[in-house]
């Protein structure tokens, strides 16, 4: 009777780590991965804007309205 209780005893350890402790142990390991992956991801891009000078505006010429475009506006009275 001994050994039925120690053979139900390592099956039930069996089962609690192969169903429990290691999927979680795994899914950690995922989750923290993925983390580190999109700090890396977001430290470049960081790097990438502070790299980055936009140029003045006063040298980019303003677009010019065409003759026919229609200006919208309301009308004031006084």
């Amino acid at each position: 009777m001994k050994y039925v209780l120690y053979a139900f005893l390592a099956y039930i350890l069996f089962q609690f780590i192969f169903k429990l402790v290691i999927p979680v142990y795994m899914a950690t390991r995922k989750i923290k991965k993925g983390f580190r992956e999109m700090q890396e991801k977001m430290q470049e891009q960081q790097n990438q804007q502070q790299g980055y000078t936009p140029q003045a505006s006063a040298t980019k010429p303003e677009p010019k309205t065409k003759a026919g475009d229609y200006i919208d506006f309301e009308e004031v009275r006084s």
